[in-house]
Parts: structure tokens; C-alpha cells; sequence
């Protein structure tokens, strides 16, 4: 495995911090002058996009050119799996009725706890491609399955009814209604609350999201440090694009398709790397047409009727 300087490491891990306590500051401010969460979820979505072209700025200078493209694709196919994340996040929501006010509060705890799973998932995986060669046609697998997934996606359960783990949860253990903190004390005793159980829905969803995302960012470069910090950065701009794409997420009709080709490009790629190398240069253009192909045709397209 290439080996990068640790004071890159630590260097991007104190960035972000910084970056994470601008977005906070600012967001605090917007809210005390009385600004729409539209307008700050804007705002911190630039500040994000702004910083991981940043970082491919250093990469290029750092590492190299293709170091920087091999970066600049691996965050282009994370960002695009990315939205697929949010038609689960604004379900989950909608399941357990958060308020949106207190939407930003579990977004914010799950992309750290997403932060840290995304970490241990690169470094397995990475393990397992440098002992196993095996690996690549499993990982190459795993993006097929989801590609077809992708392309028959099932029908969303109704919002207003609640799965059976919710209700069986419920029986065993009471659980509160209130969305200010994530555990409060009921009865004298510690009780969980719709907020923690939708942060722990949310946290196991991008545990299912991560094992086909993190096999399509090593079907783009196996350096762990390009790996980790394309994952990383378009994980932190997820809670912002939320708040900023809400309203147009139904307009989205073709996206799956285009993720689908995406996944099944990186399985492709996989499973020919023996024989034929697709360069990041190449591998970039290929994601980012698929996937402007697909926003275009749906933005596009006329809007389907609602059914009632």
C-alpha cells in the first residue's frame, strides 16, 4: 500500500474540525438573525465543495496529478451514492415524525459515527485486496447486486406505519416521544427517545449504504489516503445537501438508473483490471457523464401525477 506522510493525516483531520466548527458557528448565527435553513444549508454546502476541490488542489501539488484525478473521482462516485442516502434519511424522518428543526441534530451525530465506520471499512477492505486476490471478483459481485438493486428499487413502506422491530422495541422497553435530547429520565429511570432510535436507524443504514460505496472507491484507487479522505468529504457535505435538496428529491426520477451504471461501471472495471486499465482520468469522465446524463433526463422529463 502507498505510504502518506502522517502529517497529511493529521492535517486533514484538523481541516476538517476547523471546517466543522465554521459550518457550526455559522449555522448558530444564521439562526439567531432569524435566516431559513435553506439559505445555511447553501452556504455550508459550498463551504464543503469549495474544501474538497481544496483538497484535490493539494493532492495535485502533494502527490501528484493522477493522485489528484484518482481523488476527484472517488469523491465524484461517494457524493453520487450520497444522494441515494438521502431518499433513506428523509423516510427514516418521515417514520419516526423528527420535527425539522431537530432534523440537523441527528444528521450531524450520524455523519460522525459514519465518519469513523467509513474509516474501518476502507482499511478492512483494503486489507483484504492486499491478501486476497479473490477479493476483487466478491467486491466486483457486491456492485453488480447493487446495480441491479438499484435498477428495481423496491417500494418505500408507508410513513404512518410502524415496522414490527419499532413495535417489539417498544414493548420491551418504553420509549419517549420527545425530540430534545436523545435519552431523557421518565419515571425515574433512563428512557431512549425518537431521536436516538432514528439516529441508530440512520447509523445502520449507512452501514448497509457503505458496502457499496466503499467497494466502488476502491475499484477507483486502492491509496488509502485518496480512498478515505473522497469518502470522508462527501460524507460531510450530506446534512447540508439535505437540508438544500429536500423539496427536489422526487424530481429525481432517473437517478437510480444513473448510480446503477455507476456501480456496475466500478464492478466492470473490477473485474477487467487484469486485463485492462481504466485510468482515473477516463474512469472520472465515465461517472460524471453517466451521472449528468441521468439528472438531465430528469429534470427534464415531465413530472409524473401523484397518485392519491
Amino acid at each position: 500500500m502507498p505510504i502518506t506522510p502522517l502529517s497529511h493525516w493529521i492535517g486533514f483531520h484538523l481541516a476538517l474540525l476547523l471546517l466543522l466548527a465554521a459550518e457550526l458557528i455559522y449555522a448558530r448565527r444564521q439562526t439567531r438573525l432569524g435566516r431559513t435553513q435553506h439559505s445555511t444549508a447553501l452556504a455550508a454546502t459550498a463551504l464543503w465543495i469549495a474544501a474538497a476541490l481544496a483538497l484535490a488542489g493539494f493532492i495535485h501539488h502533494a502527490l501528484g496529478s493522477a493522485a489528484s484525478i484518482q481523488y476527484l473521482a472517488g469523491y465524484a462516485v461517494e457524493e453520487s451514492l450520497s444522494i441515494d442516502n438521502l431518499f433513506v434519511f428523509l423516510l427514516l424522518f418521515r417514520l419516526f415524525q423528527i420535527d425539522a428543526v431537530r432534523q440537523p441534530k441527528v444528521l450531524f451525530w450520524g455523519v460522525a459515527g459514519a465518519i469513523l465506520l467509513r474509516g474501518l471499512f476502507i482499511a478492512g477492505g483494503l486489507t483484504l485486496l492486499a491478501r486476497f486476490d479473490w477479493i476483487t471478483y466478491a467486491f466486483a459481485a457486491i456492485l453488480l447486486v447493487a446495480a441491479v438493486r438499484l435498477l428495481f428499487p423496491e417500494e418505500p413502506n408507508d410513513p404512518a406505519t410502524a415496522p414490527r422491530w419499532l413495535v417489539w422495541l417498544a414493548r420491551l422497553h418504553p420509549i419517549s416521544a420527545r425530540q430534545d435530547k436523545f435519552v431523557v429520565r421518565e419515571n425515574g429511570r433512563p428512557t431512549a427517545t425518537l431521536l436516538l432510535l432514528a439516529l441508530i436507524a440512520i447509523e445502520l443504514s449507512d452501514v448497509v449504504f457503505a458496502l457499496d460505496s466503499i467497494p466502488a472507491v476502491l475499484s477507483i484507487t486502492r491509496h488509502p489516503f485518496l480512498a478515505y479522505t473522497s469518502n470522508i468529504m462527501a460524507v460531510m457535505g450530506l446534512r447540508s445537501l439535505y437540508t438544500l435538496l429536500i423539496g427536489a428529491l422526487s424530481r429525481l426520477r432517473f437517478l437510480h438508473y444513473g448510480l446503477a451504471a455507476v456501480l456496475a461501471f466500478a464492478a466492470v472495471k473490477m473485474l477487467i483490471s487484469r486485463w485492462i486499465e481504466i485510468g482515473p482520468l477516463a474512469s472520472l469522465a465515465i461517472i460524471l457523464s453517466l451521472l449528468a446524463l441521468t439528472l438531465v433526463a430528469s429534470l427534464c422529463a415531465p413530472q409524473a401525477q401523484k397518485m392519491g
